[in-house]
């Protein structure tokens, strides 16, 4: 039988034994600065896995969580996460390891600060095409539609037993179900073992709650965003750009959702929606969203080539299939009180991401 259908035994006996003789150690569970449902419900998963080992944990993340889904997630179910800013140092003492879930390092800010204290990478479990960033322990990188999937299949394999009567069981099959719908487009791009791991969930997840999550109204600045990337979009063979200027980091998450907007768009089959984000301590970050509907888009590639590698040698985003995502810090080029300066810092990097995109499509000359 298809081994999406009865699971990777072989990969859950790895990630066992990778945690034996971890009893009275706390993990930092990291997830990309700007969690999704996917990432959120995947941590928890990691989190109710380990306690029944003596191993406690922390669901860390270096940004801000402002979609009204994943706060909808994170209060209805329950589920206790940790922001360190980006002026806050972590406690050399305090994590005995590092697991990072939906993501490999390249999209949390965290990762310097961890490696720094010399806190060992113990597992990396994603669906992103592999990024090279870290060097775990445990690795387990499947290109499926939900990383949630993943971690569906190893309870479902026997790292935790589901009792549909306990309410913290309850609500982390549902959080792991909102998972796999966020993540595969409510299951429009799900592909096998996410379906055999939503079966698996439904007798166990709570179907009002999953409702109440699903449909939260989006915020005046998210429909203001969404605006922005209508009026500034530019279309050049189906690729759609569009820079929304500035934004505060509480408005970050309105990026990827301007994005599944602009896809909707007749004649466009791939929409990359970017801006300027700006954290509390003054930092900016150049932080763009890509969506296509173009089966032969390698969203990784696409971005990794666009855009390239920093002077550390990392590349500046990645992706899955269908989706991807990218960051670039601006460095001493963050902060400005001038607006004239701040205006024309914009105009170059709106003009320079424009040109880096549209060039990789070969339609840089309008």
């Amino acid at each position: 039988m298809d081994i999406a259908c009865e699971g990777d035994r072989a990969k859950l006996e790895e990630f066992m034994k990778m945690l034996q003789g971890r009893k009275g150690e706390r993990h930092a569970v990291v997830m990309q600065d700007f969690p999704d449902p996917d990432a959120l419900s995947c941590a928890w998963a990691y989190r109710q896995i380990v306690a029944g080992m003596g191993i406690e944990t922390d669901l860390i993340y270096g940004g801000r969580i402002s979609h009204q889904e994943n706060i909808a997630l994170t209060n209805l179910l329950k589920i206790e996460v940790l922001a360190i800013p980006t002026d806050q140092s972590i406690d050399k003492q305090r994590y005995q390891g590092s697991v990072f879930v939906d993501n490999q390092g390249t999209t949390s800010n965290l990762v310097d600060r961890l490696e720094k204290n010399g806190v060992p990478v113990l597992a990396i479990i994603d669906h992103h095409a592999p990024q090279d960033r870290l060097k775990p322990l445990f690795m387990d990188i499947r290109p499926i539609g939900a990383c949630a999937s993943i971690l569906t299949d190893y309870i479902y394999l026997g790292a935790l037993n589901l009792v549909a009567s306990n309410l913290k069981h309850k609500y982390l099959a549902t959080a792991l179900m909102h998972g796999i719908i966020s993540e595969t487009a409510s299951m429009i791009r799900a592909l096998p073992m996410d379906f055999f791991a939503a079966a698996r969930l439904q007798p166990f997840y709570d179907n009002d709650l999953l409702v109440d999550i699903l449909h939260q109204q989006r915020s005046h600045r998210g429909m203001e965003i969404i605006r922005l990337a209508l009026e500034n979009r530019e279309i050049r063979e189906g690729v759609c750009l569009s820079g929304v200027g500035y934004l505060r980091a509480s408005d970050r998450d309105s990026i990827p959702q301007a994005a599944d907007f602009l896809l909707t768009e007749e004649t466009v089959h791939t929409a990359i929606v970017f801006g300027i984000v700006t954290h509390s301590n003054g930092e900016e970050v150049i932080s763009g969203s890509l969506r296509t509907t173009k089966s032969a888009l390698n969203p990784d590639a696409f971005i990794k080539e666009g855009l390239g590698r920093a002077a550390s040698g990392t590349f500046y985003g990645g992706g899955k299939a269908s989706a991807g995502g990218f960051e670039i810090p601006l460095g001493f080029l963050s902060g400005s009180e001038d607006e004239d300066l701040a205006k024309m810092k914009w105009d170059t990097f709106n003009a320079k991401i424009r040109k880096k995109f549209f060039g990789s499509i070969g339609a840089d000359n309008p």
